[in-house]
């Protein structure tokens, strides 16, 4: 078992109650992965205070000077890509191979990052008058904080803490309790890089304590969090009385629209990949498949048929493509929606089952649901369920499709799956989400374009990943120069 501490001011730390705490492997609670100090406001409050002292001389280094440390860190993290791929499975339980693509893409955005440092900059733009120059110029904020979550343990946290060190900010990152390895790991990285003390800290902890601590404090300048909505609603409220910059992405509740003509081998296969891959713990997964009446059940037979062929198991052992739900509580909440669902009139065609026999029985597995005749306004057809629990709701033709698709609060991932050109383009224009897919699964982010929802999916402000992530980060100041005196 793995021992760590809170990373506060370039030291690893104790919390300041004293209080520790474990966390076990999700798909056998037998195994202890690994403990930690369990910090509390005090622990933030002296991580914000360190990260207000690191930030003048951060802000002052050069951005591509910034960008050489996260490349030293990316590559730091490539040499140790196996170790950190397995302490994620053992510890969120993932597979294997989807841990390794994780901190594969940890490592892209680290070294996309410190590229794009050699053009964080302004603009020059004509004056009207001679002799007279305008020119805006970019900065940091001072101190922001990051609130990430369990399911995605060090991208996540990447693709918030890689912007904001890049523009010259001083971070203070609360990851899930859940699992919170990676982020400390993620620390350790930056300070074999060269990280000067105080411009990263970690602090693990409840958000009752740590996070209000952090959204309450006057020397946070900017938040970013991803969770669910209530959650980020609280938030945005703390954040509010002090106008303090906020950057909020909460969930979704997202469709694969599967049109007539589409050829129904491959859109199973995809909204199959889309809804069951990461055991459905994705914020883009696919959870409601909207399909032409004509098509439904040789669809959905078909996605019965890809359900059943996903191997259920820990997720280190060969074979292994789906793995336990991360918790109890998450666990119960899939089977909880299964039961529901039935309740409401759904017909659960395969799955949904708790597994808890010989290798399952110290596991929080499930296999992978397939639920049909959903109606559009069921619990399972509005809530996100967060677990590899899909609904099949069938609709009469394309317009109702759009419509059943954008019958719901959330509007983060939808995709389309369609031979008709003309229809996946008016599906583009009329579909009320942030991503938009074509004829791909509605999972799947490229990290060099913006990333985010829209409706309550959102705080829609600012947009994650790409060179647009810069902008949560730095404000604009525009220069006035008369060189005629």
């Amino acid at each position: 078992m793995r021992e760590y501490k809170n990373f506060i001011n370039g030291e690893w730390t104790s919390a300041q109650s004293g209080e520790v705490f474990v966390n076990h492997n999700p798909a056998d609670i037998r195994e202890a992965v690994a403990s930690y100090a369990k910090g509390g406001r005090a622990d933030a409050l002296a991580a914000v205070d360190a990260a207000k002292a690191a930030f003048p001389a951060w802000r002052d280094t050069t951005a591509p000077a910034r960008g050489r440390i996260l490349s030293a860190a990316a590559n730091i993290l490539a040499s140790r890509r196996d170790e950190l791929a397995e302490l994620l499975t053992r510890e969120e339980g993932k597979t294997k191979t989807e841990a390794g693509m994780e901190v594969g893409r940890t490592v892209d955005i680290f070294r996309f990052m410190a590229g794009l440092s050699y053009t964080i900059g302004g603009q020059v733009m004509p004056h009207d008058l001679p002799n007279n120059m305008l020119f805006t110029k970019r900065e940091p904020l001072g101190v922001v904080a990051l609130i990430t979550p369990w399911n995605f343990p060090i991208a996540l946290p990447a693709w918030k803490l890689a912007p904001a060190l890049v523009s010259g900010n001083a971070v203070v990152l609360k990851p899930a309790s859940q699992a919170p390895s990676m982020a400390l790991e993620l620390a350790r990285a930056f300070a074999e890089a060269g990280l000067p003390k105080g411009v990263l800290n970690v602090v693990v902890g409840s958000g009752r304590e740590v996070g209000d601590a952090l959204a309450t404090h006057p020397d946070v300048a900017a938040l970013s969090f991803t969770g669910s909505h209530a959650v980020g609603r609280g938030i945005y409220q703390q954040l509010a009385p002090r106008m303090a910059r906020a950057q909020m992405e909460m969930g979704g509740k997202n469709p694969t629209i599967v049109l007539a003509d589409a050829d129904l081998d491959y859109a199973a296969r995809l909204v199959a990949a889309a809804s069951f891959g990461q055991t459905g713990q994705v914020c883009t997964a696919t959870s409601r498949a909207i399909v032409e009446a004509k098509v439904a059940d040789a669809f959905t037979e078909k996605l019965v048929e890809k359900a059943r062929a996903f191997k259920v198991g820990n997720g280190l052992h060969a074979g292994i493509t789906m793995g336990p739900a991360v918790n109890a509580s998450e666990l119960k909440g899939n089977l909880d929606y299964v039961r529901i669902a039935q309740e409401e009139g759904a017909e659960l065609c395969w799955g949904g089952q708790r597994l808890d026999g010989a290798e399952h029985e110290h596991g929080h597995f499930m296999t992978p649901a397939v639920l049909a005749k959903v109606k559009p306004n069921a619990r399972i057809a509005q809530e996100e369920v967060f677990g590899p629990v899909l609904g099949v709701i069938t609709a009469g033709d394309f317009d109702e499709a759009i419509a059943i698709a954008n019958g719901i609060e959330y509007g983060l991932s939808a995709s389309i799956i369609t031979r008709d050109i003309n229809k996946a383009m008016r599906y583009t224009d009329r579909i009320e989400a942030g991503v938009v897919k074509i004829n791909q699964v509605s999972t799947g982010l490229a990290l060099q374009v913006p990333f985010g929802g829209v409706k309550h999916s959102s705080s829609n402000s600012f947009k994650e990943q790409g060179a647009t992530a810069i902008d949560f980060y730095t404000r604009v100041k525009s220069v006035y120069l008369d060189y005629s005196a």
